[in-house]
């Protein structure tokens, strides 16, 4: 079947979903494009929403073999900022416009630091109420997977939505990228739970894992339109120097060209199939092309994500290698993305929460 007539179809199976992601023509690319923009625009309108990041502290517990600041990771100096730091951090993220943002941090489960997330929470709601903003922030948690008490906690206490990336749905990928310890069914199962707490729920993958097929990658998107999903966060895998898979234990990643070519129709098709959830044009992207957060959003993705990190904690953050961004002062990662969502065609979405669309149809039914 004719890329064409499976864009036409009302329902994507999973031969359907492989073949759209198969793709190579470039007409073919083009059409499968033009339709992931049209969905954009009917289910969300023409803004992008902003998350202002914070990446709070790079201690992590686990030690997932693909990533940067796993815990058997010697090399990477640890920190983590003081709440005032973040507290400040929220507030300039807020004075440029921004009205939502992501507290993104290593795994841990451990009292203290639930009792930071807790009140850093707390304080950044406080601190950022304006007439543009009379809740505070929008605030995305992106903190590992939580027991569901320390989750309505979170919840209690004013974030609203959750992002927990699955990476991987297959259970022979999951298995080779995580170690023991780590349980891709129990991940599941906290998606479950925050979404039930109340929480905008989001989760995500990698692209172009060593050994990772086009039907994965379908079969991952048909995960999150079972699981109900109101918002995504994926991108291309790359290598982090210091990390097992660097050695190519489980093989040879895609070359970048091909990782970053996959994304786009990863978001496209993720796009058609879920239409009004939130996509983010994640960093990862721009790391393999100079436009990739365009790109990403030209091929259905809505949200971005500024870095707002302080500075001089950006280069210990890296979970991957090449990272952009890291060397920027803050607030100009802002201004730089206002600029490629304009010339991508859409429009910024400034002091705003831009909450899921998919959330709001289905928390009023």
């Amino acid at each position: 079947m004719g890329i064409g007539s499976l864009l036409r179809k009302k329902h994507l199976d999973q031969a359907d979903i492989t073949e759209l992601l198969s793709c190579h023509e470039a007409g073919d690319i083009e059409q499968l494009r033009r339709a992931a923009w049209e969905t954009t625009t009917r289910y969300c309108g023409h803004k992008v929403h902003f998350r202002g990041l914070i990446e709070f502290s790079n201690i992590c517990a686990n030690d997932c073999l693909y990533c940067g600041i796993r815990k058997s990771n010697c090399v990477v100096e640890r920190y983590s900022l003081t709440v005032d730091e973040v507290v400040e951090a929220a507030i300039s993220c807020a004075e440029h416009g921004i009205g939502s943002l992501v507290l993104q941090s290593g795994e841990r489960t451990d009292p203290a630091f639930i009792d930071f997330v807790v009140e850093i929470v707390e304080k950044i709601k406080i601190a950022t109420r304006s007439d543009n903003l009379p809740q505070g922030m929008g605030i995305t948690l992106c903190v590992g997977e939580q027991q569901r008490e320390t989750c309505e906690r979170f919840f209690a206490t004013g974030a609203h939505r959750y992002l927990l990336r699955i990476e991987t749905t297959s259970p022979d990928l999951y298995r080779r990228l995580h170690p023991p310890g780590m349980s891709l069914e129990r991940r599941k199962a906290c998606l479950q739970d925050l979404k039930a707490i109340g929480f905008q729920c989001g989760t995500g993958v990698m692209i172009g894992l060593p050994g990772q097929t086009c039907e994965d990658l379908a079969r991952d998107i048909l995960f999150f339109r079972d699981s109900d999903v109101d918002m995504i966060g994926m991108g291309p895998y790359i290598v982090h120097q210091d990390t097992p898979l660097a050695g190519g234990v489980l093989g040879l990643p895609l070359p970048a060209v091909e990782a970053f070519e996959l994304s786009l129709r990863m978001i496209a098709v993720t796009r058609i199939v879920l239409c009004d959830i939130n996509i983010a044009a994640t960093t990862a992207l721009q790391a393999l092309h100079p436009t990739g957060r365009e790109e990403g959003i030209r091929f259905g993705a809505n949200v971005v994500m500024p870095q707002l990190t302080p500075g001089r904690f950006r280069k210990h953050y890296l979970l991957y290698d090449g990272k952009p961004c890291v060397d920027g002062q803050e607030g100009e990662c802002a201004g730089c993305l206002r600029e490629k969502i304009i010339t991508s065609g859409r429009e910024p979405g400034l002091l705003e929460w831009g909450d899921s669309p998919h959330f709001t149809r289905r928390k009023h039914g």
